[in-house]
């Protein structure tokens, strides 16, 4: 399902990854911070896809909002596990939206 965004300009965190084989524990982490990012000031929603790669992007009011999210324990946490032991490899990138159609 498409994220319903307001009109621009926002923000949006692309998070792309590969995960390890037998992930254990992402799955659970993963429904967490789904969970978690909904309650966060200035979360506007998200959309995400998993075959090969994972995509998930997150829209935000502003760049303020991300740092805010960025700072959350528990996603710090998600992060510190991902490094560790879910992926392979990631990116994070952040762009600015300011056309939508």
């Amino acid at each position: 399902m498409f994220a319903n965004t307001p009109k621009p300009p926002y923000y949006a965190v692309i998070f792309t990854s590969k995960l390890k084989n037998s992930p254990q524990g992402y799955d659970e982490m993963s429904a967490h911070i789904e969970e978690l990012i909904k309650g966060q000031d200035g979360y506007l929603g998200m959309e995400s896809a998993r075959k090969d790669i994972g995509i998930t992007v997150c829209y935000w009011k502003d760049m303020e909002s991300i740092k805010k999210w960025s700072e959350n324990l528990d996603h710090q946490e998600a992060k510190k596990e991902g490094k560790e032991r879910w992926y392979e490899s990631y990116r994070v990138r952040i762009s600015k939206v300011e056309i939508e159609y």
